[in-house]
């Protein structure tokens, strides 16, 4: 499977989010991630429907990657597929029905993921995993950038990658969290294929380099 960069645009200007994602395309990204909090979840705020909708006409060829770090995210994912969301992925921490929100968001006509925070067993998202087009491990606690990687969350994306492989399934494993020069090597070591970076990514004197290495 080839490695994806997702460059993170919860770490871009937020004050120019359309050069953000310029820059984001313009270094040879297909994936843009999106990061949307509600206060709840996660405490911060960042992004809704209407500014995937605002960017959606304008970059059509990027693949919107949206993250939906929410208590109620059932409820939402129809405005984010319709805003152009190409794939919405969720939470397993909290408390609502899961498997059919997965495929809801299928029926809806996007690619859906399941996610879980650092200090989650990799058992939780198990029985999903015929479900889901990706899985996203989470390296830092969710809510800010900029967070150091937590190197215990390795075993988790190994485990991940063993079981695709044993059971014949197609999900794409997903990091996100302190992704940078150094970690990107250990991630894909241990079956990670799609790569969230921010702080490192936006601050790269080169980013068409950056991107460059950790997908190489």
């Amino acid at each position: 499977m080839n490695t994806l960069l997702a460059p993170s645009l919860l770490a871009g200007d937020h004050a120019a989010l359309n050069d953000s994602v310029r820059q984001a395309a313009d270094a040879g990204a297909s994936w843009l991630h999106l990061d949307i909090m509600d206060g709840h979840f996660v405490p911060n705020l960042t992004f809704g429907p209407q500014t995937l909708a605002a960017l959606r006409p304008r970059f059509p060829e990027l693949f919107f990657d949206t993250h939906l770090m929410l208590d109620e995210p059932h409820r939402y994912i129809e405005p984010f597929v319709k805003a152009g969301a190409n794939l919405v992925s969720i939470h397993i921490e909290p408390d609502y029905d899961h498997a059919g929100t997965l495929r809801r968001i299928r029926d809806l006509g996007a690619q859906n993921g399941i996610v879980l925070n650092p200090a989650t067993p990799p058992e939780a998202v198990e029985h999903l995993l015929g479900l889901v087009d990706l899985v996203l491990v989470m390296t830092v606690q969710p809510g800010f950038g900029g967070q150091s990687f937590r190197h215990d969350c390795l075993p988790k994306i190994a485990r991940l990658h063993q079981w695709r492989a044993e059971r014949g399934l197609g999900y794409r494993i997903e990091v996100d969290g302190g992704v940078d020069l150094a970690t990107a090597p250990l991630c894909r070591a241990a079956g990670a294929d799609t790569l969230v970076a921010g702080t490192a990514f936006f601050k790269a004197a080169d980013r068409a380099a950056f991107l460059a290495a950790v997908t190489a």
